[in-house]
């Protein structure tokens, strides 16, 4: 490799500033109907139909997703066809007939499609939805009775990355259905009590229709266009920057390179420039951006700008970066500022946090042992895939004020990030987040505002945008982190465990962001739900040259439990006993402790009745009394195999974790909450509504959650992630609620000349215990009372809520003892899956899945959070991972090449349960369970494939070709 190179420069064209001075002279004349009605427009050669809709049209519906003509959220109906109109050209819909999801709400109704999809809590983000009512539409039109094989074929081209598609099959099949006797019906309305209930989602009629606005959709005056320039090497030194031709472009306003800026950002560990500074530290992280009146002469002026650079040799893995003499990614990690106390970087080497667990004696552990077993684990670095790439928009503001708008799951975060970055007090950040398509994580911390705020500052304060393509999605913006295992397990023949030691090794790539913490979590949480009396764990996260690590849903968890599962399954077949009795016999139980030292109780929830209901649920028993019979036995070409894996999760957060809820009456008695906790699909939102509703005795269609946070308005929450609002957001609704309560009454106390603690509310009315006949509605009293002679008590009422983790500690920096969650869900999948031995090819035939949940708030909503984490879950398992080549280059890096699961590879057969083992914290005993089926799913499909084969794996993702080898080389087959 040539050590001294250059980026590539794609030089504008010689006639750059003529293409845009005459670009009118090139513009086509078309018409075309849309939505019933007739547009003639001028457009571009260039012009693709989705710029058209969404630019020229103003339809916002329409969204993009890839680009590429991949993931469907473009999805429209022309000439009766649906197309991804990202690669159908504006000019060739000339004299068609176009229809977007506009066009299926007629006089004010949405139509049955929209409907069904509520109904069956088939939308959560929201982002897909568009496209999947117009596939829908498109279906049914030309097949107006489908199968469910035929309706899943027609939405394969469709991604949702929340749902796991079963719940869109059901509504689609609900509509043609009831096409045979009337047409669709929604079901009536269930009523008071709400909590328990399936309310339908409070956002679902806005996303459905293709009204909910995203930051993707928003347009404002003035607003300027940004791309970024990325480096295509993994590690290099900056030589020299010209930007002179970039610069001198018409249209160019703003270019910003590392050299205007030296500030670090950073969440737990402020090691980040904005923009590359000096030294690139991986493939795809900016090295320069451009904003300007297009967002193709931003592009052109990206690729205008000249960067020499001078290439150095990567650290692609954690071997590479924990090796005697390696290259440091972070020479000067020992002058960043980071969290003190919680994360203990080692300066000197390329160690960004080593979390430590001991719990009693490792050595004696061993030496009681009867067998001993020790296995290496891999796992990859995998995306996010939210629908909604990363977008923000700056705008800097006269008097040093700025205005952000995101999408990002934590308004407040980024709020508090920024002022840290940048030295600009917090009263003069606004930090707004709309509807968020899809987050999972990635959208937690800070990523892309602080580099559009500089450009918007360098361009005298317009507002810039910044959307990411798909493939920055890919190179630029944090992922899921990869993870190499190594655990050494001590057990007596009858399968208890005397000893555990693990070492985690974290590639976090070039920046610890979530990194550190996820690392953190993975240690206290890294021995699974057991009861481990000797344990040794060391969680290291580690500096590499590749894409960052941050948070994703699971949080380290899935990648942990793929170690600690299948380390499970495979102990139990060396010791010739039932997986299933010896996760019985060392499962936590009231009276336990964890191995950082937190006492189990009654309260923590039934780990083991997870387990037992999912095994009965596969027939377990019956399936491994003949195992020894079936393991390995091919029919046809096929294996079949049944698995079982545990898995818990706890909240990795602060202790002093808090956040706040306000609820307002409004005249009508109609109430708006009013948090900062994001609902970017989880459907907390709803939840909310439901606890208030209860609360304030009123209908849930009188509760209004304010969808836009706004720091300016809504109260202060931590950040949105680890599955935590439900239970601390519900909380503070019951105690906001309450406050509401307790004004009404002390004004009707008044009225009525009776005790507060004699007032009753209930169904919006007012009255005096044992006077149910004098009875008044909440109307005369959450504006103020006024009495018969115009004399006014009272006011609005406003009720305030709060509330913050209790009893939660620092972990002791040697031995990791302490409480380190608030509290803890726990799970269980049982599967049955078939082999293609040909091929390597798995197919998941029925997948079962229990949680201790506490209690159930919103079945549907539940039920709708298992099903889209297990088929995400599958994606891990069967076929998601980053592809590099032996440069270390990223290869895949688009849809075209990273594929995740479609409506037809989902299983046959989910299904859910639920335990309700009421938590002493959580809102009416819940406990979070937003993140948690995701976890342990490529656990139990690798420990079916080792049932189904004989084969183990210990490598991610089990996709067809490293089946395919590990079947050939194991020589453990016989034919039947």
């Amino acid at each position: 490799m040539n050590p001294r190179t250059a980026l590539p420069i794609h030089h504008t064209r010689k006639d750059t500033e003529s293409h845009f001075q005459h670009e009118a002279a090139r513009r086509h004349r078309i018409t075309l109907t849309i939505n019933g009605e007739t547009a003639t427009l001028e457009v571009p050669p260039e012009r693709t139909l989705l710029q058209l809709i969404r630019g020229d049209l103003h339809l916002s519906g329409t969204k993009e997703g890839c680009g590429i003509g991949e993931c469907g959220a473009c999805t429209v109906i022309m000439d009766g066809q649906p197309i991804n109109s990202c690669l159908v050209l504006a000019v060739e819909a000339d004299g068609c007939d176009i229809r977007t999801v506009e066009s299926e709400i007629v006089d004010g109704q949405i139509s049955d499609i929209q409907q069904a999809l509520i109904d069956f809590g088939a939308t959560q983000c929201g982002f897909c939805t568009p496209g999947f009512v117009m596939s829908a539409r498109a279906l049914l039109e030309r097949n107006p009775d489908p199968s469910r094989e035929e309706i899943a074929e027609a939405l394969a081209g469709n991604y949702c990355r929340c749902t796991g598609y079963e719940p869109i099959i059901d509504a689609v099949a609900a509509v043609a259905r009831a096409a045979k006797s009337g047409g669709y019906r929604s079901p009536e309305k269930a009523g008071a009590p709400y909590v328990g209930g399936d309310t339908a989602r409070v956002d679902g009629l806005e996303k459905v229709a293709g009204s909910a606005i995203y930051v993707h959709d928003m347009v404002l005056p003035g607003m300027l266009h940004a791309r970024m320039k990325v480096s295509p090497h993994a590690s290099a030194r900056i030589v020299r920057i010209d930007t002179s031709k970039a610069e001198a472009m018409p249209g160019v306003r703003a270019v910003l390179t590392g050299r205007d800026t030296d500030l670090k950002q950073g969440l737990y560990m402020r090691d980040k420039d904005v923009v590359a500074r000096d030294v690139v530290r991986y493939q795809g992280e900016p090295v320069a951006a451009v904003a300007a009146d297009s967002e193709e002469i931003a592009r052109a002026a990206c690729e205008a700008i000249a960067i020499e650079c001078e290439v150095r040799e990567p650290i692609r893995t954690v071997q590479e970066a924990l090796a005697e003499e390696a290259n440091l990614v972070h020479e000067n990690l020992g002058d960043y500022h980071w969290m003190q106390g919680v994360f203990f970087p080692k300066p000197g080497t390329n160690i960004a946090h080593h979390q430590k667990i001991r719990k009693g004696d490792v050595d004696q552990g061993f030496k009681e042992a009867d067998r001993i077993f020790e296995f290496e684990f891999e796992n990859p670095p995998v995306q996010h895939v939210a629908m909604e790439t990363h977008t923000a928009i700056a705008i800097a503001k006269p008097g040093g004020d700025v205005e952000l708008i995101t999408s990002a799951q934590s308004p407040f975060t980024v709020r508090n990030l920024f002022s840290v970055t940048f030295g600009i007090p917090h009263s003069k950040i606004r930090v707004k987040v709309p509807y968020v398509g899809g987050g999972f994580g990635g959208k937690a911390g800070i990523h892309l505002e602080p580099m559009v705020y500089l450009l918007s500052k360098m361009a005298g304060g317009r507002p810039v945008k910044m959307t990411c393509t798909r493939e920055e999605e890919f190179h630029t913006i944090p992922s899921r982190a990869g993870l190499s295992s190594h655990i050494k397990t001590g057990v007596t023949r009858d399968g208890k465990i005397t000893a555990l030691e693990i070492r985690y090794l974290w590639n976090a790539g070039a920046y610890a962001d979530y990194g550190v913490n996820v690392g953190r979590a993975a240690a206290y949480s890294g021995a699974g739900p057991y009861c481990i009396d000797n344990c040794k764990l060391d969680s290291l996260v580690c500096y590499t040259n590749r894409v960052f690590g941050t948070a994703f849903r699971g949080f380290g968890h899935l990648e942990v439990m793929w170690t600690v599962e299948r380390n499970m399954d495979l102990i139990a077949r060396g010791l010739g006993i039932d997986p299933l009795e010896m996760r019985l016999k060392n499962v936590l139980r009231p009276g336990d402790t964890t191995i950082t030292g937190e006492l189990f109780t009654e309260g923590h929830g039934r780990p083991d009745l997870c387990l037992e209901r999912v095994a009965e649920e596969i027939g377990w028993k019956e399936y491994f009394a003949n195992l020894p019979k079936t393991r390995g036995e091919i029919t046809d070409g096929k294996a079949r195999g049944k698995g079982i894996a545990l898995l818990h999760k706890a909240p990795a957060m602060p202790t002093f974790t808090s956040c706040a809820v306000v609820i307002k009456f409004n005249e009508d008695c109609s109430v708006n909450i009013l948090v900062s906790g994001v609902d970017y699909g989880q459907g907390t939102y709803t939840a909310l509504a439901q606890i208030a509703a209860d609360e304030l005795r009123i209908p849930v269609e009188q509760v209004r959650v304010t969808f836009e946070c706004d720091t300016d308005f809504t109260p202060y929450d931590w950040q949105t992630v680890a599955s935590r609002f439900t239970v601390m957001g519900g909380n503070a609704t019951i105690q906001a609620a309450q406050d509401c309560l307790r004004q009404i009454r002390d004004v009707a106390a008044q009225v009525f000349r009776a005790p507060p603690e004699m007032i009753i509310c209930e169904n919006s009315e007012v009255w005096v215990k044992g006077r149910e006949e004098e009875k008044l509605p909440y109307s005369k009293f959450v504006m103020g009372y006024t009495y018969p002679n115009g004399n006014s008590i009272g006011g609005p009422v406003v009720g305030r809520g709060r509330y913050i983790a209790q009893g939660l500690t620092n972990l002791d920096p040697e031995t990791g003892q302490g409480r380190p969650a608030l509290n803890w869900t726990y799970g269980a999948h049982g599967v049955e899956i078939e082999v293609d031995t040909e091929t390597g090819e798995i197919e998941v035939l029925e997948i079962a899945s229990a949680f201790d949940v506490g209690r159930v708030i919103n079945e549907q909503q539940c039920r709708g959070q298992v099903i889209g984490g297990v088929v995400q879950g599958l994606g891990s398992a069967l076929n998601e991972k980053f592809v590099f080549d032996p440069d270390g280059r990223f290869v895949n890096p688009t849809f075209t090449d990273y594929k995740i699961p479609t409506a037809k590879d989902i299983p046959a057969v989910m299904k859910q349960f639920f335990i309700e083992t009421p938590h002493p914290q959580g809102p009416h005993g819940a406990r979070g369970v937003a993140e948690h089926p995701m976890v342990s799913v490529p656990s139990v499909v690798g420990n079916a494939l080792a049932n189904a084969t004989g084969v183990e794996v210990f490598q991610l993702p089990l996709d067809p070709e490293a089946v395919y080898l590990a079947l050939k080389h194991s020589g453990d087959r016989k034919e039947t």
